[in-house]
């Protein structure tokens, strides 16, 4: 897998609307106001919106050729060195047609996003560049008020540094608020709880070393059985990602999707998986059983699984480099890179 260079102050980084459009919405454009200013400020570097991130939801709908044709320009313009998804939804899919592969491949830079954003990750998959499940311009970079700290250490830790040896940890604390966006909120956070799990280990024992691949759960029926999923065997010896959305579907959907990937082989394939803390904490429980059920269904008793992972959905968020060995103890509960997610100029 081809991994990015790293970013440095000055840089600039390109927003686009690959999913929904609700980013150049009249309502929510002071969303972007705030990211600009914050990845700006706090990060140093430059930021551009592709010609038609900001189009709206009606335009950004309609016109899944102009959301694949500024990821496509974002790769070929060599001033930009980092790409950052405005926020999910629920088609990316659609720009699955308009894709050149090879543009990604001879132009490797740092892709991150997460939820509907999967996709884009699969593509990126298929291009053979390492990308970077993590946070988007709306969520995250235009937290109201601040962004969480620990998503921002993230952020200089796996993008701006090299993060060979890097461990991934729990998050020290969490929030359950959803503060509804709009102007007049522009000054209320969240409220933040101690986390009392921390990782937690549903079943197996060990340490496995291996690349993640997976994403948002629910969004993984658009993509099985097109050219980016990936097949039986590409999934051996990876490391299974998997989060929910925001919609926080019924533990019942979960264990169709479950059994998906069972029926699939891709559970006889995988080393191990990790799992996302649910929004909210909401099924909590309700998955973990949901989990042992189906693997113990596909004989997959031994197959080890690290629960409440700060990633994709959860408050807050951390990223995960999708394609570079990582080694995961499930037994001490650690997450570790066993080489840098990005390379240095000089590489």
């Amino acid at each position: 897998m081809i991994r990015p260079q790293r970013l440095k102050k000055g840089d600039k980084v390109a927003v686009v609307s690959l999913s929904g459009g609700l980013l150049g919405e009249a309502s929510l454009i002071h969303k972007y106001d705030i990211a600009k200013e914050r990845l700006e400020n706090d990060f140093g570097l430059e930021v551009v919106a592709m010609p038609h991130a900001l189009k709206g939801i009606d335009y950004v709908y309609n016109h899944p050729e102009k959301r694949a044709e500024d990821l496509m320009m974002a790769f070929q313009d060599t001033s930009i060195k980092a790409i950052i998804c405005a926020i999910g939804g629920n088609d990316a899919i659609r720009t699955l047609p308009y894709i050149d592969f090879e543009v990604i491949r001879k132009n490797p830079k740092i892709f991150m996003g997460y939820s509907d954003s999967t996709i884009n990750h699969f593509m990126m998959n298929k291009a053979g560049l390492v990308s970077f499940y993590g946070p988007s311009i709306m969520c995250e970079f235009g937290e109201y008020v601040q962004m969480f700290d620990y998503t921002k250490q993230a952020v200089y830790d796996l993008l701006f540094k090299d993060s060979k040896d890097y461990e991934i940890c729990s998050s020290k604390y969490w929030s359950k608020d959803f503060v509804p966006w709009g102007i007049e909120n522009i000054h209320v956070g969240k409220k933040l709880i101690p986390e009392e799990h921390g990782y937690e280990l549903l079943q197996g024992s060990g340490v496995v070393v291996g690349k993640v691949l997976g994403g948002c759960i629910d969004v993984f029926p658009m993509v099985v059985g097109t050219e980016i999923w990936p097949s039986k065997e590409e999934w051996e010896g990876k490391i299974l990602l998997l989060e929910t959305s925001d919609s926080k579907p019924d533990p019942s959907y979960v264990q169709c999707y479950l059994r998906n990937l069972g029926a699939q082989g891709i559970f006889d394939q995988i080393q191990g998986i990790l799992v996302g803390k649910p929004q909210e904490e909401k099924f909590y429980e309700e998955y973990k059983e949901i989990y042992r059920k189906v693997l113990k269904e596909y004989h997959q008793e031994q197959l080890p699984v690290l629960y409440n992972i700060n990633i994709g959905h959860a408050f807050p968020t951390g990223i995960l480099p999708l394609g570079v060995d990582i080694s995961v103890d499930f037994t001490k509960k650690t997450i570790r890179l066993v080489e840098s997610a990005t390379i240095s100029d000089e590489s």
